[in-house]
């Protein structure tokens, strides 16, 4: 199955959504600030990256950028999580370079609905 990188900070969010996913069979690897967002991202090379965008150290847009600037990562999808549910913020993230958007709070069917479209063709 799949490996999952979660960038999240808040411990409730992250907690429900790995346990959520790994019980879905997805192996999970979790980071919780934006720069251990980049460092696991290089470090684990996941199939998919789940991007909180309000994040410690560096946020979610600035880390996703360093993330698609790296040869070894630019290919990795990247979902943006995040509670700012505007249009602007959407255009903001996909301008970051993530490969879609979702807002919190998360609803696992719509997510996995993502995840698939994102995942197919990727898996080995």
């Amino acid at each position: 199955m799949a490996k999952i990188l979660i960038v999240e900070d808040n411990d409730m969010n992250l907690d429900m959504l790995s346990r959520r996913l790994a019980r879905k069979g997805y192996e999970i690897v979790v980071a919780r600030d934006g720069q251990a967002g980049v460092d696991q991202a290089l470090a684990e090379l996941p199939d998919l990256i789940l991007m909180d965008m309000s994040l410690p150290v560096m946020d979610g847009w600035q880390a996703t950028r360093r993330i698609k600037e790296r040869a070894e990562t630019a290919a990795i999808p990247v979902v943006a999580l995040t509670a700012h549910a505007m249009a602007s913020d959407r255009e903001k993230a996909m301008d970051a370079g993530c490969d879609d958007f979702y807002t919190k709070p998360i609803e696992l069917p719509g997510l996995l609905d993502i995840m698939t479209r994102l995942l197919s063709g990727r898996e080995t």
